[in-house]
Order: structure tokens, then sequence, then C-alpha cells
């Protein structure tokens, strides 16, 4: 049966995981009973990482090394420890490898979650753009509906007994304009209704081309009145889907403004 002392001078050995066998059993059976040597080998093994971390990162405390090496050169010297000097030896080549291996991993790691913080902060840079450019879009809405100088045109049916409607509404001094439809007949394939102003002077000039849904509505939402150009009245004609310089077809709604 070893005693506390020399159970002490296997520790370094465990500590390499160099102490194999019956001696290892031995140890570990020591342990269950002595805190001591439960925290001189917790210490050696604190001491071993960081000495082989020192291979790639900053150098360790110096007394992190002594007393490992002190630890170990308490161990008999005799023909045993002797055939046992190529194993540590081997053991001390490893130590630099597999904390460069264990560090590689924890980059890799470090690197894939930085790469899904950068994929989710993007993810929530374009939502909040785009919930940034749909709030612009409704205040400048909302401008204009309630602009002191704000004119609605209410556009009564030409020729047509399904009875369309619809409303232009725009404001001269924020030079935007929107438009509302309802009751709006079937397009033709290929074809697009298409709004009009009708200046105080000069020919109609086209405000946008629109197609309306299932159920015969429409909307042209925040559309840039033209510069200078002061608004009779609208009109909305039937044209093909790319629009037309010039109405082409008879006037299907109209109204005038003022």
């Amino acid at each position: 049966m070893k005693t506390h002392d020399q159970f002490a001078e296997d520790l370094a050995l465990c500590a390499l995981d160099e102490l194999t066998g019956s001696e290892r059993q031995e140890l570990e059976g020591h342990l269950d009973t002595c805190a001591a040597c439960r925290r001189e080998l917790q210490a050696l093994r604190g001491d071993l990482g960081i000495l082989g971390l020192s291979s790639s990162g900053p150098q360790p405390p110096a007394r992190s090394k002594d007393r490992l090496m002190r630890a170990v050169a308490a161990e008999p010297r005799g023909v045993s420890s002797l055939a046992q000097v190529p194993q540590r030896t081997l053991g001390w080549a490893w130590i630099p490898t597999v904390a460069a291996i264990v560090l590689l991993v924890a980059l890799a790691g470090l690197w894939r979650s930085n790469g899904r913080t950068r994929d989710q902060l993007a993810e929530l840079a374009g939502h909040n753009q785009d919930q940034t450019i749909q709030l612009d879009r409704l205040n400048e809405e909302m401008r204009l509906l309630t602009a002191p100088d704000a004119v609605h045109v209410s556009m009564n049916p030409q020729k047509s007994p399904k009875q369309p409607s619809g409303t232009a509404i725009f404001s001269p001094s924020r030079k935007r304009m929107m438009f509302m439809a309802s009751n709006l007949p079937t397009l033709p394939a290929g074809k697009a209704y298409e709004l009009w102003i009708i200046p105080m002077q000069g020919a109609p000039m086209a405000a946008g081309v629109f197609k309306p849904d299932e159920h015969g509505n429409a909307m042209m939402m925040d559309h840039k009145m033209p510069a200078g150009v002061e608004a009779k009245a609208f009109a909305v004609t039937v044209e093909s889907e790319e629009g037309s310089d010039k109405p082409t077809s008879p006037i299907m709604l109209m109204g005038e403004a003022g």
C-alpha cells in the first residue's frame, strides 16, 4: 500500500494520462478519499492546459510550468520510470496538437455562429426597410387626403350598363394624386385601363395604367402630378397593357375638378 506522498508522485503522470493499469486504479481509489490529492490533480491539469496552449498563444505563468516540472521530477527514478520516459516525452509532444485542434473547432463554431447572426441581422434590416417604406407611403397618402387644398373628383360613367364609378384625389401644393374605382367591367386580353389628366390647356396627359380585381375594384396610390400642370378634369379609357400616349378609345369615366 502506497503512502500519501507516494500517491502524490503519481499525480503528474495521471495529469498527463500516462498512468495506466493497476497504478491508475490504485490512485483513483486514493483520490476518492483524499481531497488534497484531488485538488492537486485538478491544479496540475489546469497548468497542463495552459502549457499546451502556450504553443500558439500567450506565455503561461512561470509558476504553472515550475509546479508541473517539480511534480514530474518527484517521480522515482527507477528502471520502470526510465522505461516510461519515451511515453511521457510523446505525451508532451501531442499536447500542442490537441490544443490547436480544439482551438480550430472552437473557431469554426464561432464562425458559423457569427454567420447565422449576420444573416439574421440582414433579414431584420431588410424587414425594417420594407416597413419603413410602407410607413412612408401611408404617411404620404394620409398627407394627401388631409391636405387643405385636396380636391376630390367624382368620375361618372359615360356609356356603360354596369355603372362603374371612380374618384380622383389630388393636391396641387403636394403635387400628388390617387385614384380609386369600383364596378369596372372585365378587360379583354392585352388591355388595361388608363387614367388621364385633362389640363386647362393642351392635350390629355397619361397618368398611369391599371387593372381591376375580380370584383371590378382598382386603386392607384400616391402618384406624382406633372409639375406645372393645372388639372381641369380626369378621364379613364381602355388602352393596351403598355399604355398609350393619347386616348385611343371612347372615354369610359370622366369628372371635372372644382
